[in-house]
């Protein structure tokens, strides 16, 4: 995009003329979606990613100054939306129904019908969906459910492997149950969407 063609653009579309507000999204989404495709968090469709671009791009737009091209004003909007969505994707993870396997889907479906015992052939899977879940805790927490219901460790040994008080232990093993559970919760709601 030719520097004047895109001045004359962002001028018009900062006094509102649709028609160049829609012509900068045509002539900036392939780079906008190239820088995507290169940064693009795991959970966040590309579209998605895109749209929220554009909507801080216009919104934006009167700081931009002219003094760069617009495409690499542009470039910069894109690596940092598309890094702030990855970082706030860590600081939330989440487990989807369809990140897991078949295996593990049919745990789910079975735990929602069934009070019986797991088959064999599902407890590896039932383990892997436990790892899933568990992936989503903060590590205090992991390791909470780790000593306390996979090793089977008492409150007072994990009070002293860890230094926490028994309250504290008590504390971090139920708030880490309860988001598990909350995981489980909407990862079988989307399966009955």
């Amino acid at each position: 995009m030719d520097d004047s063609d895109a001045g004359a653009l962002v001028k018009a579309a900062l006094q509102n003329d649709d028609k160049a507000a829609r012509e900068l999204v045509r002539q900036l989404y392939p780079l906008v979606a190239r820088i995507v495709r290169a940064h693009r968090p795991r959970r966040t469709p590309e579209e998605d990613i895109c749209q929220m671009i554009f909507i801080k791009v216009f919104q934006k737009l009167s700081q931009f100054s002219g003094n760069v091209p617009l495409e690499h004003w542009v470039s910069r909007v894109a690596v940092n939306t598309s890094l702030n969505q990855i970082g706030s994707e860590k600081a939330r993870p989440e487990v989807r129904y369809a990140d897991l396997s078949v295996e593990e889907q049919a745990v789910i479906e079975n735990l929602a019908t069934s009070s019986d015992e797991l088959a064999p052939d599902q407890r590896f899977a039932s383990r892997q969906l436990v790892e899933h879940l568990l992936a989503a805790l903060k590590p205090v927490e992991r390791l909470a459910i780790d000593l306390l219901y996979l090793q089977g460790r008492s409150v007072e040994e994990v009070r002293k492997i860890t230094g926490w008080s028994a309250a504290l232990v008590k504390v971090r093993a139920f708030r880490a149950r309860q988001k598990m559970k909350q995981q489980l919760a909407k990862i079988s709601a989307k399966e009955k969407q």
